[in-house]
């Protein structure tokens, strides 16, 4: 076994993690949400990890709502992208490493990653306007994050792209 599939195997088992774990905070957030709106509106106070939103809560249930909203949907766009990552290593070979389905993969990995940046620039432009009121939301959105990392995997996605055209002409001429 070489060291390159060696830290691909590696790398397959880690995005499996990040995605499992994605998945996990999704579900946490999802279950306490509810929980904090039908049962207890304390659990608000732990929405995730001491991810303390009950002022909000106390403030205006409909912009906890959508806070939540929020959170929810960006974390399941991140669990979705791992998603795509692992079904790309599920499908990667070292041995031809270039294909349409591995290229349209990787484009709708940059083009998910491209929304799932701006929603997270939405996301905390909305914060902030409601800490302007006086509340304060503690999540870190990241988006400028995002859009960053949505940028250079477009970019690798092109050339990957570019990769496959080349790989295929190639095979057309032996």
């Amino acid at each position: 076994m070489t060291t390159n599939s060696i830290i691909l195997k590696v790398m397959n088992v880690l995005f499996w993690i990040a995605f499992i774990g994605l998945c996990i905070k999704t579900g946490s957030i999802l279950t306490s949400f509810i929980i904090s709106h039908l049962v207890n509106s304390e659990g608000a106070k732990n929405l995730y990890l001491g991810l303390n939103l009950f002022d909000l809560y106390s403030y205006d249930k409909l912009h906890y709502t959508l806070t939540v909203s929020l959170l929810l949907l960006l974390t399941g766009l991140k669990a979705y992208i791992a998603y795509l990552v692992v079904k790309f290593f599920l499908k990667f070979k070292l041995s031809k490493p270039f294909g349409n389905d591995l290229t349209d993969l990787f484009l709708k990995i940059s083009y998910t990653a491209l929304g799932t940046g701006i929603l997270a620039i939405i996301a905390s432009g909305y914060s902030k306007w409601v800490s302007k009121k006086g509340i304060s939301i503690p999540i870190d959105w990241s988006g400028n994050e995002i859009l960053f990392f949505a940028g250079v995997i477009y970019l690798l996605a092109l050339v990957y792209k570019k990769g496959t055209n080349l790989q295929m002409e190639n095979d057309l001429t032996v």
